[in-house]
């Protein structure tokens, strides 16, 4: 005998299906959630993150914010808008200035991303399966992708949540009748998205896209005008930081760090060979960190047992999305929208100057489709054959991804690291050993590299400030985009006296003591943990009197 369950009057079995599967969904993604956010935790508390100058600068632009000077861009890099730093404050206030905050909200932030991660791949695939997969490889993620969402680099974490968003706000705006106030909300979280980083644009370009192949062929002009204005007059309000930004005469400059300029100067003046070489990159560099074969800092292979294995599941993988995007059916649309993250992830690496920099950073929205697809090809698996195969396929990636980040961890120092050069790798335990002695000798003024100065600057609320004005690479090159806060040059420029602190780096140890005695001055040296200190100088001297100038860029 059949059992027919009742249901309202005219609602079909599959309309009534994603409101019976939204419950089931939901647990998974709590579920995924709090295997995230555990995970995060544990590494958190063998600190297995060492302090980095770029959350250095968040954490600072949070201080400031605090004391009433808002920027609307991250320090010296005008590609990334200040909302990294106003959470940071927000936190500050709530909580206090620490370094765990910050941390405390990048993990808030990829719960986030995995949570919206499980219902959008539900959304797409209409499969419970799929969207768990998806959820279980969200939140047990490569190296590279915990990296990135748990140490703050002033935008990672919200650019991925809120493209996420806005792929889902996407997905309703197709599966209802043109709304103006759904496109207002889009408009305003593509716009925010933008100012926030301008990697958002890999999100927004193909949610536009879905929504422009939806409403091209409408006889219902009028409807579309306003809905097109309702988006872009929304976006505009999302995005008012840049447009007064630019409206004050800083267009050009915003355009051009859009674009990469931050690292232009890497790559071949000629665009042919430059995307060669981006290619280059992505193939050999960049895809290894994607798979989370290797770590972005070191060329050492993760997993090395799980990983031939997890080759041959991400390559099917590959070959299922190729697969399910030649469907026609009602879910296309988001497949595509999907795929096109990826797709955008890859041309903008390859077409612009960040195609210079294979760290990996830039590769983390690719994650999501991949998660997503994997998931699909479960839900087929699951139809077409043994179960068994099925859980030996996740349990693989989730063990190789679980076997890579611990490895990481373990290995401390360096830890999982934002500093790839070991030059520039520091012991951040020892900031407060170096910290007394600068206070004791009286040096709270002078010269480090990139990676001291912002750290010391915050873990000493500001009294001692150094610039980074010293070389870190073992070829003494470095950039003028080192020196990020400008009332920093004028506080050091204006004090009497100065010390230099380098690290693990002899060659520029032996070019200042010949520097400073061809200038006839006499000074001391000591070390302090990992830092090496030159301090009593006998007179002040600028990096530049003897012959350090920074690159132009």
């Amino acid at each position: 005998m059949t059992v027919q369950s009742a249901r309202t009057p005219g609602e079909t079995p599959a309309a009534r299906g994603p409101r019976v599967n939204a419950g089931s969904v939901a647990v998974w993604a709590v579920l995924s959630v709090l295997l995230s956010v555990a995970l995060k935790a544990c590494l958190l508390a063998v600190d297995a993150f060492p302090f980095n100058a770029d959350e250095a600068i968040v954490a600072l632009m949070a201080r400031h914010i605090l004391q009433g000077k808002w920027p609307a861009f991250f320090y010296g890099q005008a590609y990334m808008g200040s909302l990294d730093a106003s959470l940071a404050a927000l936190g500050f206030s709530l909580f206090g200035e620490h370094v765990q905050v910050i941390r405390t909200i990048q993990v808030l932030l990829y719960a986030g991303t995995v949570f919206t991660g499980v219902w959008l791949s539900w959304r797409v695939t209409k499969s419970r399966l799929a969207a768990a997969v998806a959820g279980l490889l969200m939140a047990i993620p490569t190296v590279n992708l915990t990296l990135y969402t748990t140490a703050s680099l002033g935008g990672y974490g919200e650019a991925l949540l809120l493209g996420q968003c806005l792929m889902l706000l996407t997905l309703v705006a197709l599966e209802h009748a043109r709304r103006p106030l759904l496109y207002a909300a889009w408009g305003a979280m593509a716009g925010l998205g933008f100012w926030a980083f301008g990697l958002t644009l890999v999100y927004i370009i193909p949610s536009a896209m879905a929504l422009a192949w939806r409403d091209w062929r409408s006889a219902d002009r009028r409807g579309l005008a306003v809905c097109g204005i309702a988006a872009v007059a929304a976006a505009a309000v999302g995005m008012i930081p840049w447009i007064a930004s630019a409206a004050a005469g800083s267009s050009g400059v915003l355009l051009r760090e859009l674009f990469g300029s931050a690292i232009a100067g890497a790559s071949s003046s000629s665009l042919p060979v430059a995307w060669l070489e981006h290619i280059r990159n992505l193939l050999l560099l960049g895809g290894p960190v994607i798979l989370g074969f290797r770590a972005p800092w070191d060329t050492r292979w993760l997993g090395l047992p799980l990983l031939p294995f997890a080759l041959a599941i991400w390559a099917c993988v590959f070959l299922h999305a190729l697969f399910v995007l030649r469907r026609r059916d009602d879910q296309r649309a988001g497949r595509w929208m999907v795929a096109g993250v990826a797709v955008m992830t890859v041309a903008g690496f390859v077409f612009t100057s960040f195609g210079a920099d294979p760290s990996g950073r830039y590769f983390l929205p690719m994650w999501m489709p991949m998660s997503l697809f994997a998931g699909s090809m479960a839900a087929d698996l699951q139809a077409r054959t043994n179960r068994r195969w099925l859980g030996a396929f996740v349990v693989v990636l989730l063990a190789f991804n679980l076997w890579g980040t611990v490895d990481s961890a373990l290995r401390n120092p360096p830890g999982i690291t934002t500093q790839f050069d070991p030059v520039a790798r520091i012991d951040t335990g020892s900031y407060d050993e170096l910290a007394e002695f600068l206070e004791a000798q009286g040096e709270r003024t002078g010269y480090t590299n990139y990676w001291v100065a912002y750290p010391l600057a915050f873990l000493s609320h500001e009294r001692l400030i150094y610039v980074p004005r010293l070389p870190y690479h073992e070829d003494f090159r470095y950039t003028a985009r080192d020196d990020r806060y400008a009332p920093y040059d004028v506080i050091v420029g204006g004090s009497s006296r100065v010390a230099y602190i380098t690290t693990n780096h002899p060659a520029l140890n032996d070019a200042l003591r010949s520097r400073f005695g061809t200038q006839g001055i006499t000074f001391a040296e000591a070390d302090v943990g990992g830092f090496h200190v030159f301090y009593g100088l006998s007179e002040r001297v600028t990096p530049e009197m003897i012959g350090l100038s920074p690159e132009d860029s």
